[in-house]
């Protein structure tokens, strides 16, 4: 009997402890719980403080898939959006017929068709330098940095149906001299038709008129880096290629007017592409540039995804 009582106690002893380790374990399983979903709570609080963090929003920029259409907005006087155009009566060559990019106000770069091919010009050359007060160019217009359509276009290209363009790409013998240090001038001249700047990649930079005096940009149908040939070969923009090199900062010289002044690609603090709001009747402004290695206040162009895309008059004086 003494033996089956001591049997009981130790069996009760026994029985005590698993309560008390049951207990125990109960009881860290939920501290630890509560110390999760702290943790949790921690966790989503810092991610709700960064997703909610954000910096000022600038200005909307333009949307591609709604251009605002160019067509009939030139000047015999300087105006923004404008191209004050030396010509006035145009000769009613370029694009034939129209498709579902453009409307009645606006254009739809996105989905407008391009001339196919990727044509490599491996004898492209380009040369800028400085003698004295001049700024030499030299080149040959073929682009050092991208290929071109196929040009005459092809009549089975899709483009074919609205620009039959049937020029084809050629050399052309580029010598000029413009002035070093560009002088402002408070009354704008007029824009040529033809080549009005030549890029630093030695293509030339025409003005956003096609020869029917429509937003050229809007109309024809250029290669996927937004260029083609003119008559007498000479391959150029009317707008701001894509194949352009935008550079890391905010301000990137792309080249230089037939004024001297410089042209460039500059974005605002939210990294968007300037517009007609930014710039001066010409399409130009005044702000620090990195100019001859050196940073000045300067004037200069502007190029945007708006019209008149790039120089809308000049506003240096030519020689």
């Amino acid at each position: 009997m003494k033996w089956a009582k001591n049997n009981q106690n130790g069996n009760t002893y026994i029985l005590v402890l698993l309560i008390f380790l049951l207990l125990a374990g109960v009881v860290s399983i939920y501290f630890i719980k509560v110390r999760n979903q702290v943790s949790k709570s921690d966790v989503q609080s810092q991610s709700e403080n960064i997703t909610t963090e954000t910096t000022t929003q600038p200005t909307s920029s333009i949307d591609p898939t709604k251009i605002p259409l160019g067509d009939g907005k030139t000047s015999n006087t300087a105006k923004i959006g404008f191209v004050m155009s030396c010509q006035n009566r145009f000769n009613g060559g370029g694009a034939s017929k129209s498709g579902d990019w453009l409307g009645a106000e606006t254009w739809d770069s996105v989905n407008k068709p391009h001339v196919e091919g990727n044509v490599k010009w491996s004898d492209a050359k380009i040369s800028i330098s400085i003698s004295g007060s001049q700024r030499n160019i030299t080149t040959n217009d073929f682009p050092n940095n991208h290929g071109t359509g196929i040009f005459p276009i092809l009549r089975t290209d899709p483009a074919y149906q609205y620009d039959t363009n049937p020029n084809t790409i050629k050399s052309q013998n580029v010598v000029v001299s413009l002035p070093k240090d560009p002088t402002f001038s408070n009354n704008p001249t007029c824009v040529p038709m033809g080549a009005i700047g030549y890029m630093t990649n030695g293509v030339e930079l025409y003005n956003a008129l096609d020869d029917q005096g429509r937003d050229a940009a809007a109309h024809e149908i250029q290669d996927n880096c937004d260029g083609h040939p003119q008559m007498q070969g000479a391959y150029h923009y009317h707008n701001l290629s894509t194949c352009l090199d935008q550079g890391e900062s905010n301000s990137t010289l792309i080249g230089y007017a037939l004024d001297g002044f410089g042209i460039f690609i500059e974005k605002n603090s939210g990294g968007e592409l300037l517009t007609n709001n930014d710039l001066d009747e010409c399409h130009g402004r005044t702000s620090e540039i990195s100019w001859d290695g050196e940073i000045v206040n300067m004037y200069h162009y502007v190029m945007t995804t708006e019209y008149p895309y790039s120089i809308g008059c000049f506003r240096g004086a030519r020689n």
